[in-house]
């Protein structure tokens, strides 16, 4: 499960530098072709990378609900679970003194 988790981030950290870079190598060759103008091309660029960050956001999202969806079939504790049994046994022991 864990080299599952550390290729989906792997993945999301590539997807968000890939996206930027391939961003402006397409921009670039769009300069270069004529299809687009030096002033145009900064601002086609922040969009696509602001489009990349949104997607970048998105499998973030996507990967959270799954990865909780696996711990709750997994029934493992949470960590406010554990810090509710903390408080719980703190309880008990100041009952005890």
């Amino acid at each position: 499960m864990m080299d599952f988790i550390k290729k989906g981030l792997a993945f999301g950290l590539g997807l968000a530098v890939t996206s930027k870079e391939q961003a402006e190598k397409l921009v670039n060759e769009w300069v270069k072709k004529g299809d687009l103008s030096k002033e145009e091309s900064k601002d086609m660029i922040n969009q696509l990378i602001q489009r990349g960050e949104e997607q970048k956001d998105e499998l973030k999202r996507i990967m959270r609900e799954q990865l909780k969806q696996m711990m709750d079939e997994l029934d493992v504790a949470t960590k406010e679970d554990i810090h509710w049994l903390e408080q719980r046994i703190q309880n008990l022991e100041k009952r005890g003194e």
